[in-house]
């Protein structure tokens, strides 16, 4: 039995690889193929990896994720004085960026965002997945002031069936967003043709992108539940 076919029957769960066959990236998907990104991914799936060095796995990523991201921001130039002389300096230009983790396990993404950009401001949103329908369901929703005049980079470790990111980011739409990105660690083919097709216009920047998803809607071959493995709760 070769590896896919291990993978196909893990734990007597099916898992259709048929949609990683017929998924087409559009030009806004971005697949990270970095070797440390993908050293990196494949230390956390381990189940023995402990909480606090998961948690600093995801970090790690998501920093090297952010930067690609972040890597065509509009800049602007001012007056610097260097030891030697002055010069002419760039700076990010416009409106503070958002960062909005989906809770629970976007929050882990959340630290290293700040550790990049200190001055950047935090939305948090709040969706739980339905463990019968795999619909997404709100319970919390903050954004900082002015959000809509601001570029926002929506933040989850797993990317799925692509229910909660499509909640997540029609959501910010319906209250007049317009410019969104989109960062999670690793990707299901279903839940990336989702967002391609309903949110075209918002770039995706994806660590690896995984085989499929199994009979319960887990990513595999995945790392589990992220929150919890984030948080040590399980």
């Amino acid at each position: 039995m070769d590896k896919d076919e291990i993978l196909r029957h893990e734990n007597g769960l099916v898992v259709d690889f048929d949609e990683l066959d017929n998924l087409k990236l559009a030009p806004t998907t971005h697949i990270m193929t970095h070797p440390l990104i993908e050293h990196k991914i494949d230390i956390m799936r381990s189940t023995s990896v402990k909480s606090l060095d998961f948690r600093r796995l995801v970090e790690e990523i998501t920093t090297m994720l952010y930067y690609e991201a972040t890597r065509d921001l509009p800049m602007e130039e001012y007056e610097v004085q260097t030891p030697i002389c002055t010069t002419i300096g760039k700076k990010i230009a416009g409106k503070k960026l958002v960062w909005a983790p989906i809770m629970r396990a976007g929050l882990g993404m959340e630290y290293a965002a700040k550790e990049i950009v200190p001055s950047s401001r935090t939305g948090h949103i709040g969706l739980f997945r339905d463990e019968v329908t795999l619909e997404p369901q709100k319970y919390f929703w903050k954004m900082p002031k002015e959000v809509v005049k601001r570029q926002i980079f929506v933040l989850d470790p797993m990317l799925a069936t692509g229910g909660s990111a499509d909640a997540a980011i029609a959501k910010l739409k319906e209250v007049g967003c317009d410019t969104i990105r989109f960062i999670c660690i690793i990707a299901a083919p279903r839940g990336v043709n989702l967002l391609q097709r309903k949110h075209p216009d918002v770039e995706l920047y994806i660590g690896h992108l995984d085989k499929g998803l199994n009979s319960m809607g887990y990513i595999v071959p995945g790392l589990g539940d992220a929150g919890d493995r984030i948080f040590g709760t399980k």
